[in-house]
């Protein structure tokens, strides 16, 4: 038994329009700059490691130190061109 996927597959190359691209598009750039915090933060953790032997360590102190970093990264994000870069090219892809 032979089965056609000629069908499926023409289906899924044609764009399916969109009512509000506005919407689309500030949807589309608040995930890219999610996207890119979390590679900002992922390079944080990595570059300030939480191993420091001037000081004691304190309860609570990765913790306050992870929160710091996070928050960082999520105000930094947007201003890197990772997002920017990204953004363009699911726009475009479609």
């Amino acid at each position: 038994m032979q089965i056609d996927t000629t069908t499926a597959l023409f289906s899924a190359q044609t764009k399916v329009p969109h009512v509000n691209k506005d919407v689309d598009d500030a949807a589309l750039k608040a995930q890219t700059d999610k996207f890119e915090s979390l590679m900002l933060k992922t390079l944080l953790d990595t570059s300030m490691k939480d191993e420091d032997p001037l000081y004691g360590k304190s309860p609570g102190d990765k913790i306050y130190k992870s929160m710091y970093r996070e928050q960082v990264a999520e105000v930094s994000s947007g201003g890197f061109g990772l997002s920017e870069l990204l953004f363009n090219f699911l726009k475009e892809n479609r």
